[in-house]
Parts: structure tokens; sequence; C-alpha cells
């Protein structure tokens, strides 16, 4: 028996879904996988719903038709936000948040129920997190804040620099003023990040990245329905929609995955 040996499919709007790429890789190795990163046209956090919703049908419908997914994981969390609603209603493979998870991880997580949540302005505006946390525990008291300058230092690279440093003290110090104890990552960039975050909120805030919390509940699920591939090791195939040698280098760089094979799409 091969099992379903069909790839899973990944989209984030430039490099954040990597750090999901990475996390499912090291929890499903005999998984392929295809990543779109739609980067030609990141940041989405700064784009309306109607924007953010078109571009995802238009990536989905890529990765279902193309490369024939049988489950897809929407490693964006603009796109999770505002988005994933709607896709759910077109598309009948398994589809992944990663809202769910990393709201979930947070509140078993909290002690005195004081949660942060940062991420992108459409993100926060959406109130996606907010209103998930309060639906499951009314009492939790939420404290967001918009970080519209973290996705671009990411993409550029910059993610442990003394600028990237002073833009984290200056949205974190509100949360902090708020006395949480844990600060859900609401932005698949933002892993890169930790070891700049972990330096302005020190050892007491515990850090929820959405990137291994989502990798869990697809691993999980694709183990409870029988979808699991049975093979020993699975490959990866890039989609991009702006230059592929940037993305390799930064894919090379930043979390050690040697791209082989990638591609340039127009959608």
């Amino acid at each position: 028996m091969s099992g379903d040996r069909r790839p899973i499919g990944i989209f984030d709007s430039g490099v954040g879904g990597l750090t999901v790429l990475v996390e499912l890789r090291k929890r499903l190795p005999g998984e392929s996988f295809i990543y779109f990163g739609d980067t030609g046209r990141v940041p989405y956090g700064i784009k309306g719903k109607e924007t953010v919703t078109r571009y995802s049908i238009e990536i989905v419908n890529h990765l279902v038709v193309s490369h024939d997914v049988k489950a897809l994981v929407v490693a964006c969390n603009t796109a999770s936000a505002l988005a994933f609603s709607d896709l759910k209603k077109i598309y009948r493979i398994p589809l992944y948040d990663v809202v769910t998870p990393a709201v979930e991880r947070a509140l078993k997580a909290t002690k005195n129920g004081r949660v942060g949540v940062i991420g992108t302005r459409s993100t926060i505006s959406s109130g996606a997190y907010r209103d998930a946390l309060r639906l499951r525990n009314g009492k939790v008291r939420v404290y967001q804040q918009a970080c519209p300058l973290f996705v671009p230092l990411v993409e550029e690279g910059w993610v442990e620099n003394e600028v990237t440093r002073m833009v984290a003290s200056e949205y974190l110090s509100p949360l902090v003023a708020q006395r949480i104890d844990t600060l859900i990552l609401g932005c698949t960039h933002y892993p890169f990040l930790i070891p700049v975050l972990k330096q302005f909120l020190g050892p007491s805030v515990q850090v929820i990245d959405s990137a291994s919390s989502v990798a869990e509940e697809v691993a999980s699920s694709l183990t409870s329905h029988g979808m699991k591939a049975k093979r020993r090791r699975g490959r990866v195939k890039y989609l991009v929609t702006d230059d592929p040698e940037r993305f390799a280098e930064f894919a090379r760089e930043r979390v050690g995955e040697v791209v082989e094979e990638i591609e340039r799409v127009s959608l």
C-alpha cells in the first residue's frame, strides 16, 4: 500500500509559509509538498478582504487543478482570517487554517488569561483571533497589536538587527504593559523574528507559533483519516510569482531548505 501519494498544497503571500513547511516536513517526512509563494503580490496584510479572497481562490484553483493536491494549508494568517470561510464553501479537499490551532494552543498555555496577538493590519482588523479566543473562553482578555513593518523586514532578510529591535520594542511595549503571559504570532512571517521578540518579552511570556500549531493539526488529521503517503521521503516543489532566485536564496539562508525545483508562474 502506498497510501495517498498526492502532494499537500501550502500557500502564503511570500516566504512566511516556509515556517509552516519546515514544521510539516518534520512531522510528515514521507509527504510531498507544493509550496506557493505569492511573492509578486506580497504583502497581503495591507489589502482588503475582497482582494485577499480573490488572490486566495486563484492560488487554490491552481494548486487543485494543476497539481491535484490532496489537502491544502492556508499558511497565511491574513488569508486565513479574511478568505478561509469562503474557501471552505468552494473546495471539498481538507483545508487547514493557521488561526484555529494557534488559538487552542494559546488558551492551554495562558495562566493569567491575558493573551496578546500580533499580526498584519488586515488580520488584526478582522478580529479573527480575538473572536476565536473569546468564543472558546469568554473570560480571556485579548490585547491586539498590528505590526505592519514586520513582514517587509522579514522579506528583506532583516530579522536580527538594530532597526528590527527598535520596531519590535515599539510594537510590543503596549502588550507588555498589559501583563500578557502568552503571545500569539498571528503571521507566519513572524517566527523568523522569535529571537528578537523573546529578547524584549523575556522568559515569562510564552510565544505561540502558528506554524508549529497547524503542522501538528495537519499531521494528526491526515493520520486519523488514512491519508498519509507511505514512502520514506517526499519532495518539495516551489511555485512563486516573482524572482525565483531571491526566494531560493532566502529559503536556503533562513530555514535551510535547498530549493531544487522552483518555477515562476502567472495567474
